[in-house]
């Protein structure tokens, strides 16, 4: 039995754009950015805020959903040679790894520097090749996804699934972040390219039953935050069941948006995901250590508020002053760093 290669046929064609996954990505992306922004400011300040709440409730599914929805349209390309595969989704992404774990670098390396001396700053940069900075551990990882999907097309699809779920279950925990994330999320990525016509069929039937859709998201969100704050749902087995219920959510709720075109705002920070996530961390830190330093804002929860929003703004901003000024390199990759002919790419691209 191989891996399920019809999946294909039950999307939309590659030059239709399809709205909810915009909307669930923009989602997916603010949640992160609220992640970083939240407990940057909390460890900053020594205390936390009401944005805690939110971080946490969405702990058990702002990863997953990110994962699934990233494999979510894999049977399409996954049939490719090798060196278009490899050229669309590893060289795309260590390019761009490359290019921002060297842009943070220049940032914080004078802080590196004054704590343990310069060449110690040298020896984290290289290191950073094999255990990923910062922020930027997603875009290192989701290649070794792609990878090992397109490697084991041979062995049987429910074998990959469930090694993946059990390898989610062990929680497993090594110190070693690529180790510890691929364990962690891997069953998701697979899922989201496995189980794609399914997703949606979910998304079809939520924008044909919105009412029906609202009461099981009402369900869910208090099965998962009485979970969350109950402390249980990091137990094996029920984080598997919480990242994809959430997942699931996030969908849902991406589609009845795109049905009434609510918050545009967030359909844009989809689209423009991988702008949002590369060059979050400048605003984000620019704003935290101004609010923080100033203490113009008391409530440590308003100040991450803030400080989220800035973070994905401003890398809005970055991308829009880049385009300008014609350092279109910083968001797109040129044409020297492709091993493969470059084609017009299709509107469908998750994570991309």
């Amino acid at each position: 039995m191989s891996n399920n290669s019809t999946t294909g046929a039950y999307l939309p064609s590659a030059s239709e754009r399809i709205d909810w996954v915009d909307y669930a990505k923009g989602i997916c992306i603010i949640m992160v950015v609220m992640m970083h922004s939240t407990l940057g400011v909390e460890l900053a300040a020594g205390k936390q805020g009401f944005m805690h709440l939110f971080v946490e409730f969405a702990k058990p599914f702002r990863m997953p959903d990110f994962f699934l929805i990233s494999g979510l349209f894999l049977s399409r390309v996954i049939g490719r040679d090798w060196r278009t595969y490899l050229d669309r989704k590893v060289v795309h992404f260590a390019y761009f790894y490359v290019l921002w774990v060297t842009i943070q670098f220049g940032f914080k390396a004078p802080a590196f520097a004054a704590e343990q001396g310069w060449g110690h700053v040298g020896v984290m940069y290289l290191q950073s090749f094999i255990e990923p900075f910062g922020t930027l551990w997603f875009i290192y990882l989701l290649p070794i996804f792609f990878v090992v999907t397109k490697a084991t097309l041979r062995v049987p699809a429910p074998v990959i699934w469930l090694a993946a779920a059990a390898l989610e279950m062990a929680h497993i925990a090594t110190g070693w972040t690529v180790i510890d994330e691929f364990t962690a999320r891997f069953v998701y990525f697979y899922s989201g390219y496995l189980f794609a016509t399914y997703i949606f069929v979910l998304a079809e039937r939520a924008r044909a039953h919105p009412g029906g859709a609202l009461i099981g998201l009402a369900a869910w969100a208090v099965a998962n935050g009485v979970l969350v704050f109950a402390g249980f749902a990091e137990r094996p087995g029920l984080s598997l069941a919480l990242g994809f219920a959430g997942a699931c959510a996030v969908i849902v709720t991406g589609t009845l948006l795109a049905r009434m075109n609510w918050l545009g705002v967030l359909r844009y920070c989809g689209e423009h995901s991988i702008v949002i996530y590369l060059a979050f961390f400048l605003p984000m830190v620019i704003t935290r250590v101004i609010l923080l330093k100033t203490g113009i804002i008391p409530d440590i929860g308003l100040v991450s508020l803030i400080v989220t929003t800035a973070g994905v703004l401003g890398a809005l901003v970055i991308w829009w002053g880049a385009k300008r000024v014609g350092l279109n390199f910083l968001f797109e990759r040129p044409a020297m760093f492709w091993i493969a002919p470059k084609r017009p790419r299709p509107a469908l691209q998750a994570a991309e």
